[in-house]
């Protein structure tokens, strides 16, 4: 089969989509690529199994709508799979719509959505456009190598679990989706099938480039907050062994110029799994050739954590504090205390890495001053040096989540149209004026350009590289006060 892996052009008039594996969603005036991991797993394990795969990223290649439908008509997939996510749900029912509309009449492409939005309202999904198959959970790149197995045999055969399709006109599934246990067999990934350079500049978390992305583990050993779309894509944490993940790293620093690596685990394995990678790569001397970037945990790790990781060549650890009220903190599941984000960012900082914050505003129980209790606490962190960078968006309830029923329940939605769950405003209730979100979130970001803020950076560039990424940082904080106007 000819399969094409297709991020397909969307409504550029609203800026750069953050689509590909992305737990939010946003549209930013400044491009910004996340490599996909789990669709680039996919597509590697589909070209091992025999069938000839096509890479395709229209926002991040610049490809229009013309050029896209230029694409399919010169390859004439069999085969075409979408990752998608609520804020696009429509335009992605619209243009399968429109795929099956030219082409079917010489060539009907089988094609197969995936993805948290997906997973949550599959029967939506059938029933509002003519895609062929909905695929449910996270491991949809094993299920997707199942199902080109069944399209391709010649043999009748049944289809895996966790699979939305038609059959005689009517909708059926296979029921729940399961988990692979063991992720040491998936393959290292392709790069170079895959694109990987499309997504190795434009990234604010690197520091030096080229950067890639890679995956420990799947998804988050917490794995209880009540705003994460990805709790329903991988309900169980399971992570690969260290040693296939050193394996992993070493073909990348030995076969291609990368310098910077993120690990987009949702939360990266702590205890002994992270001790000894870490003295797997140290015993390895990646810290010579690479840093390391990871999503972390408030808590997770001891100070001498910390400093064995700055020996392995870590670097960034991203910490989601969303919240600067014990209340709030609690009533998501995060299972943590104020204090223990301000100790943590001080050991982990004090070990020479530098912790990046993401905060959140627009939460329905806030009142304004307690909004304003976030930003007090995010701007203390980053004027006294303990958090190095930050991010700030607003709360988006998508579905499949416990926060989402409850918003639903409660009656704290403000639209019943997903095109509005695009972080653009608040689609919850708040007891202030909404732009007043908004408005919290730019002063957030012009934290920035705060005197002591540019002090401490100033101090600490180091190497003409710091200087880069600070000018690169620089653009992409204009460009988040735009997004938020």
């Amino acid at each position: 089969m000819k399969v094409i892996f297709s991020y397909p052009p969307l409504d550029t008039s609203k800026g750069f989509p953050t689509l590909g594996q992305n737990r939010q969603f946003q549209y930013f005036s400044e491009p910004t690529f996340i490599y996909p991991v789990v669709p680039a797993i996919a597509a590697t394990m589909l070209r091992d199994a025999g069938h000839q795969v096509i890479w395709n990223d229209c926002p991040a290649e610049g490809i229009g709508r013309e050029g896209y439908f230029r694409l399919l008509e010169r390859e004439k997939p069999d085969l075409i799979v979408f990752e998608s996510k609520t804020p696009v749900i429509k335009e992605h029912w619209r243009l399968i719509s429109e795929i099956k509309g030219p082409i079917a009449a010489r060539r009907s492409p089988v094609i197969v959505l995936c993805g948290d939005h997906v997973t949550a309202l599959p029967e939506e999904s059938m029933g509002h456009c003519p895609v062929d198959y909905v695929l449910t959970g996270g491991d949809y790149d094993f299920l997707l190598r199942e199902l080109g197995a069944v399209l391709s045999s010649a043999e009748p055969r049944s289809l895996p679990p966790g699979i939305w399709y038609r059959e005689n006109g009517e909708i059926k599934n296979t029921g729940p989706f399961r988990i692979e246990r063991d992720l040491d067999p998936a393959p290292f990934i392709d790069r170079e099938l895959t694109k990987w350079k499309l997504y190795a500049y434009k990234n604010g978390n690197y520091r030096r480039t080229p950067g890639t992305y890679i995956m420990s583990g799947r998804d988050c050993w917490w794995g209880q907050c009540s705003f994460c779309s990805w709790t329903g894509l991988y309900p169980e944490f399971r992570v690969r062994s260290v040693e296939n993940v050193l394996e992993e790293v070493g073909e990348l620093v030995g076969k291609y110029p990368v310098r910077e690596i993120m690990d987009d685990t949702g939360t990266f394995p702590r205890g002994d799994w992270l001790r000894n990678f870490c003295r797997g790569a140290i015993g390895r001397g990646f810290p010579r050739k690479v840093s390391f970037d990871c999503n972390f945990r408030f808590g997770a790790a001891t100070e001498e954590d910390y400093r064995l990781m700055k020996k392995a060549g870590f670097r960034l650890l991203l910490f989601g504090l969303e919240s600067g009220n014990q209340s709030t903190l609690d009533r998501l599941g995060k299972n943590l205390k104020i204090e223990t984000i301000i100790d943590s960012c001080r050991m982990a900082r004090r070990a020479g890495l530098y912790p990046h914050i993401t905060v959140m505003f627009g939460y329905p129980w806030e009142s304004y001053e307690q909004a304003r209790n976030t930003l007090r606490l995010a701007r203390t962190l980053l004027r006294k040096g303990y958090a190095y960078t930050m991010q700030a968006t607003v709360v988006v309830p998508y579905p499949g989540t416990a926060l989402y029923r409850e918003c639903r329940d409660k009656g704290w939605l403000t639209t019943a149209d997903w095109t509005d769950f695009d972080m653009k405003r608040p689609v919850m209730r708040v007891p202030y004026p909404e732009q007043e979100v908004l408005r919290l979130i730019r002063e957030i970001y012009a934290v920035a350009f705060d005197p002591v803020f540019l002090v401490r950076k100033l101090l600490s560039l180091r190497s003409p590289a710091d200087l880069r990424y600070f000018s690169r940082a620089g653009k992409k904080v204009w460009g988040h006060i735009r997004d938020f106007q």
